[in-house]
């Protein structure tokens, strides 16, 4: 890759200005379009027919998806020359935000668009592209991700599939099951993957009308009822050599890619499922009356409502912020060479980490979104009569898709460690220089400009996160990555780091750029996120201190933690009532 960057995990030791961030704001008017676009085909097409697709009705799902294809959004990702729209990834981006609130419809949307497609987008050679992509754009075919298997979910290396090559060289016959494959009830092409020789991992494309490959019952689930999810048993399935995808023993190149982009767009489809759930629960809580009154003008409730907003509020602005990193990213590929696939898809990986804390963040801010939703529709939002029951039960598949948040966790510190080790990221040099710096008696100095306090508390996280890793280095050395409990507690801290930096660069780059009366909703948002996410900081940091040192040397470090948590608390609750009666005015989430 040539050209200037930005390195993924840099923001731990650096300091980001606020113009250098891609922001919700800087959408242009062709990105509205085409959210727009989403939106409105979303509430024409899907919306009407949510149970029917919740029935599974025969043909729906993929009738939905033609539908879509002749308005462009199974394209975005796809280049043009082979019949795609060739977008931008914050296109991309609105797309899949916009699409969910079409329930299950967006999980076949997504497995064909993203994990399905792009394998192929990515690591297919010409002809694989040619004879593939075009039908995949504009609804011919449809696609599905064949990973997981009875015995293999997170640990997706120890998969059993197995193929062999046959003895005319032409063909590897495959036998093995996947589980859980979502559009597999009605998909034409299976990117899967298998053993050649029961030893070399290796991705596949192969056509569902293959002799040998059959299919499962649909599985009958929690939420997501609409989407398909079936199992794919092959049984002597023979699969032409010339749909090797990549190359052969280099299968998790293409798997472990794929998920890095299944990751953070996960993340803008939680973020659009919970905008949606907070929509539902203020216009509900206008409407109910209590005491005399709508509950919608109760404290406790505008207390939920509050918080919910800027939930909602740093997990956009991290995602896009993400999205923006990405899009600069690829400016330096040149996308008419042969190998411009798997040079995009190793420029995403250069922000695995960032792609990981927007899954896991966005995951969980929409299952505690749909939770606050559904109780403050109180006991009808237990009832399917109403919108907070399904969008509850359909929230829950994200923290296990894409990888496990627990395997997320995993991935953020010990990509981290490996970028340190490999000097692509000064992190150790940065651990050592803040141990001499807290060794130095200072004064602290009040910084009074626009969110100062705000600023000095999300440089004091970064510190946070470096002691505490850095402790935990010099304790276990190699051993580092058994220590999961720590390894957990060190990836929250990183998560939380990044979500209150882009909630606070987004407030201060509105301020700069068009003045403190644009900014003042961001502010508030900022305010109340930095605080409430802080005070959890200082917790897990302690957690993980105690786990890793003792006696003097955890009274030193914990010494040295209070320093760094040392901060003015605000009035979250005035805070959060004022942004819950700017949220109850709109009625629907705003910023």
């Amino acid at each position: 890759m040539s050209g200037s960057y930005i390195k993924g995990g840099s923001f731990l030791i650096e300091t980001v200005e606020p113009r250098k961030v891609f922001t919700p704001e800087d959408f242009t008017d062709e990105h509205k379009m085409i959210a727009e676009t989403a939106a409105n085909f979303v509430a024409g097409e899907v919306e009407p027919k949510l149970e029917e697709l919740e029935a599974q009705k025969e043909g729906l799902m993929r009738e939905l998806l033609e539908q879509a294809a002749e308005l462009g959004l199974l394209a975005a990702d796809i280049p043009e020359e082979y019949g795609g729209m060739e977008l931008d990834k914050i296109s991309s981006m609105l797309i899949t935000e916009n699409i969910v609130r079409g329930g299950s419809f967006s999980l076949g949307h997504g497995a064909h668009t993203g994990i399905g497609s792009l394998p192929i987008v990515f690591f297919g050679n010409r002809q694989q592209k040619e004879k593939y992509l075009p039908a995949l754009a504009n609804g011919e075919k449809f696609a599905a991700y064949a990973l997981t298997e009875p015995g293999a979910g997170s640990d997706a290396l120890s998969a059993r599939t197995k193929a062999v090559l046959s003895e005319d060289g032409k063909y590897y016959i495959l036998n093995g099951t996947k589980q859980f494959i979502t559009n597999a009830g009605f998909a034409d092409v299976f990117v899967t993957y298998a053993k050649v020789d029961g030893e070399k991992f290796t991705a596949f494309i192969v056509d569902a009308d293959t002799k040998g490959v059959s299919l499962g019952a649909e599985e009958k689930k929690l939420g997501i009822k609409g989407s398909s999810t079936r199992s794919v048993i092959f049984e002597d399935a023979k699969v032409p050599v010339e749909n090797v995808l990549y190359e052969i023993g280099k299968g998790h190149v293409v798997a472990f890619n794929i998920l890095n982009i299944g990751r953070y767009k996960l993340a803008v489809g939680c973020i659009g499922s919970a905008k949606l759930a907070l929509e539902n629960a203020v216009k509900y809580a206008k409407e109910r009356r209590q005491f005399g009154q709508p509950i919608a003008s109760f404290g406790l409730i505008k207390d939920k409502i509050g918080t919910m907003a800027a939930k909602i509020y740093a997990s956009e602005s991290m995602a896009y912020r993400t999205g923006g990193l990405i899009d600069a990213m690829l400016q330096n590929i040149d996308m008419t060479a042969e190998d411009s696939g798997m040079k995009t898809a190793k420029g995403i990986a250069e922000y695995a980490v960032e792609c990981s804390i927007n899954k896991i963040h966005g995951s969980e801010v929409l299952d505690y979104v749909a939770d606050e939703a559904l109780q403050i529709y109180g006991g009808y939002g237990y009832t399917q009569e109403y919108p907070a029951e399904r969008i509850y039960r359909d929230s829950r598949i994200n923290r296990i898709f894409e990888g496990t948040n627990e395997i997320n966790r995993l991935i953020i510190p010990g990509t981290l460690l490996r970028k340190a080790m490999k000097g692509e990221l000064p992190l150790l040099a940065a651990a050592k220089k803040l141990q001499e710096e807290l060794l130095t008696p200072s004064m602290p100095v009040e910084d009074t400009s626009f969110l100062g306090e705000q600023k000095q508390i999300v440089e004091k996280a970064k510190k946070i996160v470096l002691l505490v890793a850095g402790a935990a280095a010099r304790k276990y050395g190699e051993k580092l990555q058994q220590q999961q409990e720590v390894l957990g507690r060190v990836a929250d801290l990183v998560i939380e780091t990044f979500a209150m930096e882009s909630a606070l660069l987004r407030a201060l780059k509105v301020y700069e750029e068009e003045g403190r009366e644009a900014a003042v909703t961001k502010e508030l948002l900022a305010k109340i996120y930095i605080s409430d996410a802080f005070g959890k900081m200082d917790l897990w940091a302690r957690e993980a201190l105690a786990a890793v040192e003792e006696g003097d040397a955890l009274r030193t470090v914990l010494a040295a933690l209070r320093k760094l948590t040392r901060h003015n608390p605000v009035n979250v609750i005035a805070l959060k009532r004022q942004v819950a009666d700017k949220v109850i005015e709109a009625e629907k989430y705003m910023v």
